[in-house]
């Protein structure tokens, strides 16, 4: 009984956080450290998890950084060497979040070159959007990732507890339709809607000076 037994039901206390104001210029902070290689952290508002448009989001995230084929990588990693890594990925929590980039540079590569190379990439998919195949890539990847996740009961359990945190239990079983819903024209939508200086906070991590 006591290992076993039923849990009584209680009542779960309602969190009423207060809502973060909208970003109206954009924050920047700059701090030196003793790193091995300077950082640089781009952090953009995205919508809650529960939102239509999170999963836009989150394949643009893909689109920017999953794999060596991703645009971050070929252009600033690959071609341009400004960057030795760099990575985006979204939050996906609760309450409104998001998507982040986040790149150590090359040694001889400038904090202010490097941001404005990342910029420059965002830029061009809020102008010139992206190739349908480059948006089902992303989709197949995601598919072989949930597939290969729902074989173990472990994961299948968080999954379903997630869903009803959510408020729908069903969610487990639509979700991926609503990855396959999502169109290159609103990948650039959302693209447009975050990609924006007064949306965004810059933490520049700068290596200290080696001395003797």
């Amino acid at each position: 009984e006591k290992w076993f037994g039923p849990i009584p039901k209680r009542e779960v206390p309602q969190r009423h956080l207060p809502k973060e104001p909208m970003q109206t210029k954009q924050k920047r902070l700059r701090v030196e450290r003793n790193v091995p290689a300077d950082l640089l952290l781009m952090a953009f508002h995205m919508p809650e998890r529960s939102h239509s448009d999170y999963y836009a989001y989150d394949l643009l995230s893909d689109i920017l950084s999953n794999g060596k084929s991703s645009l971050l990588y070929q252009r600033l990693v690959k071609e341009q060497k400004k960057f030795s890594d760099i990575g985006a990925y979204v939050m996906g929590s609760i309450d409104p979040g998001l998507i982040i980039i986040s790149g150590r540079l090359n040694r001889s590569v400038s904090l202010q070159d490097g941001e404005a190379a990342v910029w420059d990439v965002l830029n061009e998919i809020k102008r010139t959007g992206i190739a349908d195949t480059t948006l089902q890539k992303v989709k197949n990847r995601y598919e072989t990732a949930e597939q290969l996740s729902l074989m173990t009961v472990l994961n299948k359990a968080m999954k379903l507890a997630f869903a009803a945190h959510l408020g729908d239990i069903n969610l487990v079983n639509t979700e991926s339709k609503l990855y396959r819903a999502v169109t290159t024209d609103a990948i650039q939508r959302v693209a447009k809607e975050a990609f924006r200086i007064e949306n965004s906070t810059v933490l520049e991590y700068k290596a200290k000076p080696i001395t003797a």
